[in-house]
């Protein structure tokens, strides 16, 4: 903002409202630019957010609001302190959850062996669920192009609902993980990766989503349980030896390589290094010991399949077998066995899904006499994508991946020791990562095998018989970044040459999504496009987020920044807790107890919003209560009309003067450790803290303190000048103490008497609040004052009088230093009480009693 920017004051309206607060100060703000970043300042005097991008894939909910209101009360704090505060706003819009968003809305499904068709229109939406089961094909180029139109769209509905919050956001920021700054950052980055060997290509067993067809890495599965049955077979060793196995997964027996024993299960020692025959295949396998195998799982003895499990690919590779791949990228059985395995009883099964398979080959064993007793049924945890509805499989594909401590021990101990260093709100989230990056098996696959997403930037020199040279992948210079390897040739060649042997063919696959994402700070920040910018604000202050995306988008970005700056990328984590819904239980779309925020922020206020959601801490959850947003609401509205009542009484004309009555110091000096203490709890992250310290003593200053001493401010002379002037310095405090969590209102009172705004104003401090303070200070005296009222103000409710019932003779009972101090503030007591005569009686009680006569 100028220095000139809104130097009149609007003056005390007759009618305040909150309504149209919204509308009003969020086009102010806007036109203003009273939270663009100020690129003039540098280091300590900046403080750079890494805000996390929402996925543009639906709409936002509470949970988003809750989040994101926190980081919001982080920036207006951390500005009023005086930092130029560098907080943008990016969305997270290219990826599965997009490609699933298009499909369903426009009915469409991606080929990319389509040609481009320029005349395509997208059918009239909403579409049929026929449309929907029955997708159209269009090509890839398509595809892409509504991914684009589609995604612009909602970003503007996000923005919308993110300026109506009142977030502070520079939206001169606003950034794409989809736009060409990142596709340029995040290929860029690639290509250092893959200069200093930290990302390589391998043909590798991989988890593979059969639903969206892709791979899948390690940080994105989850458990799910899912009803199955142990089928007990029978395995011929040597000498007819009958050897049992029990399976969860009899439709993986043309995938056996192996049985598997433990070490010391004597039961099985004899047949360690001899062959058995499989059932129905007659396929002979070697038995083998392993540490891993379970003596008391099952028979103790398991088959080893390529590949079932995770477990069976760490077999498979520590004991160097033999591989058999039966299921496809579609999730079928392959049409020709593998290698050993006779075509005329697999026949059966080619071509079929797993489940069929899995009827088809039972059946076979049950009629060969080699299943053993009926299934058994069971409920075990089975791995999904986090994003799909269908098991994974296990598929041997060639991929990306990017070396994180996975397999390299040293990686793993300094990855391990940026944990340690970074600060972490609350501090027992450390233990997710420690335990997440110490757990870790296998290196960051990146590629996917998907069509809206950042391309791999590498190209394949085909052979003479048109083979691609994997092991030697050609590379743009950094200077033509961002590139796409499916329309664009590599340096050297044309496109003419693309697909014909001697010359070229593009990498398919686009990079993960968190391979974009984990570099936020570097998008955002201008790394090699801005230098002089990502100086300023790199490494970062804060990463504000989910505690569920740690081992994703936190990990991943402490990778990235280690890799290639040797730093982490930013000081704080702050980690946010869950939603949940009035019976304590999280909210998700999938449960459908999601509530959506913008007919809240309508009916209730922005502020009103946002308090409900400031009322959670870091790392807490947090139920959903419509009954905590009245409260807010309650809470702006009396800030608009308290702070009317003080500017009536003069408050605005005695800003600079001294306060000087006892009850007026007191409470400035109850104030000033009110500031302490917010201010404190801002600093550590509390933001819950400092409102509560606030929203406690402004409703003593209304209730109290303002009742006891306007008929003294609407007087003249020494005690009025004292109780303005004390009116006027708390209420400025105040309005700034709340301007993080409650802005609309605060910077709506500010503007009736005060230059700029308030949150470009300084952040109070207690020497401020004692500066404003003539003679002694004790805050006792107003909690005596409050005490005393109450007591009064009870006689009359308990009478069924009203407030305003003059009370002819009060008596004050207490001990002789107590009833001292009431003699301090006894007129003012007297005036908000109605009270004609008021007696001070020393009495043996250890607290003070007011009994009123009527």
């Amino acid at each position: 903002m100028t220095d000139t920017a809104r130097t009149a004051r609007a003056g005390v309206p007759e009618r305040p409202t909150l309504d149209g607060l919204e509308e009003t100060w969020a086009r102010r703000w806007q036109e203003e630019g009273t939270y663009a970043f100020d690129r003039s300042k540098q280091r300590p005097d900046v403080y750079a957010i890494d805000t996390p991008p929402p996925t543009v894939s639906g709409e936002l909910h509470m949970g988003h609001v809750f989040s994101y209101t926190h980081t919001d009360t982080v920036a207006r704090f951390q500005r009023m302190r005086g930092k130029a505060v560098f907080y943008p706003m990016g969305w997270d819009d290219n990826g599965l959850p997009t490609e699933r968003r298009v499909q369903n809305v426009h009915g469409v499904r991606c080929d990319p062996a389509l040609p481009y068709d320029p005349h395509w229109q997208p059918p009239a939406t909403p579409v049929t669920e026929d449309a929907r089961k029955n997708p159209t094909s269009i090509s890839r180029r398509n595809f892409v192009a509504l991914c684009e139109t589609l995604t612009a769209e909602d970003e503007q509905v996000f923005e919308a609902l993110w300026r109506r919050l009142g977030l502070s956001v520079d939206w001169s920021l606003t950034y794409t993980t989809i736009g060409r700054a990142a596709r340029a950052t995040s290929q860029r980055m690639f290509l250092r990766n893959l200069a200093r060997g930290e990302a390589y290509q391998a043909e590798a067993p991989t988890l593979w989503d059969v639903g969206f067809a892709t791979a899948v890495a390690q940080a994105e599965l989850e458990d799910r349980e899912r009803p199955g049955a142990y089928h007990r077979l029978r395995f011929s060793g040597p000498g007819g030896r009958e050897v049992l196995i029990d399976t969860t997964r009899p439709e993986l027996l043309p995938a056996c390589v192996a049985l598997v024993c433990h070490p010391d299960d004597e039961r099985y020692a004899d047949l360690v290094g001899a062959l058995v025959r499989t059932p129905v295949l007659g396929v002979e396998v070697p038995v083998r010991a392993h540490p891993l195998a379970d003596p008391a799982k099952g028979t103790g003895i398991a088959m080893v399949c390529t590949f079932g499990d995770l477990t069976d690919v760490t077999w498979w590779r520590e004991l160097a077998l033999r591989t058999r791949v039966v299921i496809g990228r579609d999730g079928r059985l392959l049409p020709e066995p593998p290698a050993g395995v006779p075509a005329e009883p697999y026949a059966a099964l080619a071509g079929q899904t797993v489940n069929g398979a899995r009827r088809t080959l039972v059946a076979m064993l049950a009629d060969a006499g080699e299943l053993v007793g009926e299934p058994r049924p069971i409920t075990h945890p089975v791995k999904f994508y986090e994003r799909g509805d269908r098991p994974l499989e296990i598929v041997s594909t060639r991929q990306w991946y990017l070396r994180n401590g996975g397999r390299d021990a040293r990686l793993r101990e300094e990855l391990l020791a940026r944990g340690a260093e970074l600060r972490w709100v609350p501090e027992h989230m450390k233990h997710r990562y420690d335990h997440w990056v110490g757990g870790l098996t296998g290196d960051w696959l990146v590629s996917r095998q998907r069509f809206f997403g950042v391309p791999v930037p590498v190209w394949y020199r085909l052979d003479d018989t048109g083979e691609p040279d994997y092991a030697h992948p050609l590379t743009p210079d950094e200077a033509t970044l961002p590139v796409d390897p499916s329309s664009e040739p590599p340096p050297g060649f044309a496109e003419e040459q693309r697909g014909v042997p001697g010359g070229f063919v593009g990498d398919p696959d686009v990079l993960d999504t968190w391979a974009t994402s984990s570099l936020t700070p570097q998008i955002v920040g201008g790394w090699e496009s801005d230098p002089d910018l990502f100086a300023r604000v790199f490494p970062m202050d804060l990463r504000p987020q989910g505690q569920e995306i740690i081992r994703t988008w936190l990990f991943s970005t402490v990778v990235r920044a280690h890799l290639e700056h040797g730093v982490l990328p930013w000081r704080d984590a702050v980690l946010s807790g869950w939603i949940l819904d009035p019976d304590r239980k999280k909210m998700s779309k999938s449960k459908g107890n999601v509530v959506t925020p913008m007919a809240l922020l309508e009916q209730h206020g922005s502020d009103a919003v946002r308090y409900w959601a400031a009322n959670g801490r870091p790392g807490m959850d947090l139920a959903f209560d419509a009954a905590q947003i009245k409260v807010g609401r309650r809470l702006a509205t009396k800030l608009l009309n308290a702070s009317k009542f003080a500017l009536g009484l003069g408050a605005a004309d005695a800003l600079r003067m001294p306060a000087t009555a006892p009850l007026d110091t007191a409470m400035l000096a109850e104030l000033a450790t009110v500031v302490e203490v917010a201010t404190s709890a801002f600093d550590s992250y509390d933001h819950t803290a400092a409102l509560q310290a606030t929203e406690t003593f402004f409703w003593r200053f209304c209730d109290d303190y303002i009742e006891l001493v306007k008929e003294r401010a609407y007087g003249t002379g020494p005690g009025a000048d004292s109780a303005r002037a004390a009116l006027a310095t708390a209420l400025s405090v105040q309005l700034r103490l709340f301007a993080p969590v409650l802005p609309y209102v605060t910077e709506e009172v500010w503007s009736w008497w005060r230059y700029g705004s308030v949150h470009r104003a300084t952040w109070p401090t207690t020497y401020e609040v004692r500066r404003a303070v003539t003679g002694t200070a004790d805050p006792g005296l107003l909690r005596l004052a409050s005490d005393a009222l109450s007591q009064v103000r009870r006689a009359k409710s308990e009478r069924k009088l009203s407030m305003k019932a003059e009370v002819p003779l009060a008596e004050a009972l207490g001990p002789a230093a107590l009833l001292d101090q009431l003699t301090l503030i006894a007129d003012d007591l007297r005036a908000a009480g109605r009270i004609g005569k008021l007696d001070l009686l020393p009495d043996r009680t250890p607290e003070l009693v007011v009994a009123c006569a009527f």
